[in-house]
């Protein structure tokens, strides 16, 4: 592996004396991955629907969101809104191999924002929103590209311009404040997500292996402006 996380940086989302819950999964959100699971990281937004688009899909264990491929060691959350510390607004995901294969994440991924706005997203602007996936083993940076290229395909022959996504590896995650943790979930929570979905749906690719069922699909419907807050924050679920 790369080494995508350090640890010496993880602690802002807890107390140090107790795990901190995923509010819907109820898994810890810092929990190291165990064996035939893994784990990447998604900038797409806004990070607050971007994390309830990804902890929704089936087999992934645990979501968290967080500050990454930036500077300054443990960032705050205004620190990273300035604009002045590198990061973006990333969402973690574990989840176990053998439920989701990391295209189906990506797939979600490239289907869920606008990979070609640079450091924006909607009505969203700043570096802190750029798209970005950073990745921790040889095969998860191969199949990320070969992914991106796929999806560049699709947006040229609809118009879009270049994708303007990240792609890296080792790059430090800081986890954010406990209150941004699953916001959407909470109550009392604004509803806001930034996505600008191309309507583009990116199928198979060099490498891929979707495991999902393709009515997992259905439950996202990125034509409908916000549609991650429409829809149940529960883990979708096939009868």
């Amino acid at each position: 592996m790369f080494g995508l996380f350090q640890q010496a940086d993880r602690g802002q989302a807890g107390d140090g004396a107790s795990p901190t819950l995923h509010a819907v999964l109820g898994t810890p959100i810092e929990a190291q991955p165990l064996d035939g699971q893994q784990e990447a990281v998604f900038g797409c937004g806004c990070f607050w629907g971007a994390e309830k688009g990804f902890w929704r899909l089936p087999g992934v264990i645990t979501t968290a969101v967080g500050y990454a491929g930036g500077q300054l060691a443990n960032p705050s959350y205004d620190q990273v809104c300035s604009g002045r510390t590198g990061h973006s607004e990333v969402v973690r995901v574990v989840w176990d191999q053998a439920q989701v294969d990391f295209s189906d994440l990506l797939k979600l991924f490239w289907e869920c924002h606008d990979p070609t706005q640079g450091d924006r997203q909607g009505n969203d602007r700043g570096s802190q929103y750029r798209s970005v996936i950073y990745v921790e083993t040889p095969t998860q940076l191969s199949l990320a590209t070969a992914s991106r290229d796929a999806y560049q395909a699709l947006l040229a022959a609809a118009g879009f311009g270049a994708i303007t996504t990240e792609i890296k590896t080792n790059q430090p995650l800081h986890f954010a404040e406990t209150y941004h943790q699953q916001y959407l979930a909470k109550p009392g929570a604004r509803p806001y997500c930034s996505a600008q979905p191309s309507g583009q749906r990116l199928g198979a690719f060099e490498g891929s292996n979707y495991k999902l069922d393709p009515r997992v699909w259905d439950a996202y419907d990125w034509s409908i402006s916000h549609c991650v807050l429409r829809g149940d924050n529960s883990p979708i679920h096939l009868a």
